[in-house]
């Protein structure tokens, strides 16, 4: 299978992947690799959310020390996303996917041999480096091969990895890790690693990327950008060109990062601690949430493609906070009707499908010669500003416990909702190779 664009001597046939009325074969693939990829990427993120209590419980860290530890992890995406992104659009998306994927694979095997407290902060960096990386490139990915009209539903389909990467996290933190230990979930998290294998073998490099690569060497691409090093591509996100909507999109994903993240790093801890539920049975609420996300993540992309990105954005943005309300600061008055709650849960999960936007939205927003830079500079540095979130979380919840702490995510859902309408509508917009 060739790497090159497709071309033909008939003008009706399609040069371009993203130009093709039909998915074929290359399509899917594309979209399996990244998927999987992003699947174990969130997994080796959240795993660690569950194994706080039995990691604490062993060494005698405090709740605060945990928080400096996953809030490390969140800062170091911020450091992967960024330095991913140069490498993705200076070698390549195929080549950077794989090495995102070995990144957060080997950090969370050496994340189970930590016998201190720096060790461990040290292991969960280097998984949130690759953590960090993984999304941009894989998003980036899809949205330069997939068609404008259906890109909003693929790229929210990439998402939906999210939610099985936390059910699957779930189940080992929850469900497995009483059994085995800790240290075991860790070492089973090196298997995603067999993951490169199969997009070394299998996966064609973007088309649109390896065109633009061709036009720089033809030396058609302005001086400036042929001697481009990674910090000057960086820059270029702040020139006239670029600033404002980088701008744009860092604050809607500090925006959603912070509902997102206020609501999970503490969720398990939130039901295990205050609502004195099993660790077994917060698993199990957990993954009803993440149910709820997979299909707020499908469901999504289709309303972004139909309604546009803006009102899908608003609609969810309502969702994920009055389901947020309900299972904390309303709950003393629903807690004698579990199915209610679980309905809210389930609706928390299903808002969060909001993120299924970011990966469209940002492709439509900026050009290749910068695409995978922008969006996972963007995406990460807002995740990486989450460093603060747990810690804000544990100190709040000293006066007003962890759901008082949690509640704040209805906030900061609800001003994503607001934000998203500081863009213009790029749905249906078409990515070329030259701009």
């Amino acid at each position: 299978m060739t790497d090159l664009p497709v071309t033909s001597s008939s003008d009706l046939q399609p040069r371009f992947l993203n130009e093709y009325e039909k998915l074929n074969s290359r399509h899917y693939k594309i979209l399996a690799m990244s998927w999987a990829g992003w699947v174990f990427d969130f997994y080796d993120l959240i795993l660690f959310t569950f194994l706080l209590i039995p990691i604490s419980k062993e060494y005698h860290f405090t709740n605060l020390q945990m928080s400096y530890v996953l809030g490390a992890t969140l800062a170091a995406t911020a450091i992967g996303g960024v330095v991913f992104g140069i490498l993705s659009d200076r070698i390549g998306r195929k080549p950077t996917l794989q090495l995102t994927i070995l990144t957060y694979s080997i950090g969370a095997l050496l994340s189970g041999l930590a016998g201190s407290f720096w060790l461990l902060m040290v292991f969960r960096v280097l998984t949130g480096l690759g953590v960090g990386g993984e999304w941009g490139t894989g998003q980036t990915y899809i949205g330069e091969t997939f068609p404008a009209k259906v890109r909003g539903r693929y790229c929210a389909m990439m998402q939906t990895g999210a939610p099985i990467g936390i059910a699957l996290a779930s189940v080992v933190g929850g469900l497995i890790s009483p059994v085995i230990g800790w240290r075991a979930c860790f070492f089973i998290s090196v298997l995603p690693a067999i993951l490169v294998l199969f997009i070394r073998r299998h996966l064609p490099e973007s088309d649109i990327w390896l065109h633009r690569k061709k036009i720089i060497k033809s030396g058609l691409a302005t001086v400036r950008e042929k001697g481009n090093t990674g910090f000057q591509q960086f820059k270029q996100l702040f020139s006239a060109a670029n600033r404002k909507y980088f701008i744009l999109g860092l604050v809607l994903a500090v925006f959603d990062m912070s509902a997102y993240w206020l609501t999970y790093s503490w969720m398990p801890g939130y039901l295990h601690t205050e609502r004195n539920f099993t660790l077994t049975k917060s698993a199990y609420w957990i993954l009803v949430t993440q149910t709820g996300g997979f299909l707020g993540y499908l469901i999504f992309g289709f309303m972004a493609d139909r309604l546009g990105r803006r009102p899908a954005y608003s609609i969810y943005s309502v969702i994920m906070a009055f389901g947020l309300v309900m299972v904390t600061i309303f709950w003393d008055h629903i807690v004698m009707y579990p199915f209610i709650i679980l309905a809210f849960m389930f609706m928390v999960g299903f808002g969060t499908g909001m993120f299924g936007g970011f990966g469209s939205l940002f492709s439509e927003l900026f050009p290749t010669s910068i695409r995978s830079t922008a969006m996972g500079s963007a995406f990460n540095l807002a995740r990486g500003i989450q460093f603060f979130t747990p810690v804000i979380i544990s100190i709040i919840a000293i006066r007003y416990g962890l759901g008082g702490g949690i509640s704040l995510a209805a906030l900061f859902a609800l001003l994503t909702g607001a934000w998203i309408w500081t863009f213009p509508e790029t749905k249906g917009k078409k990515l070329y190779s030259g701009d």
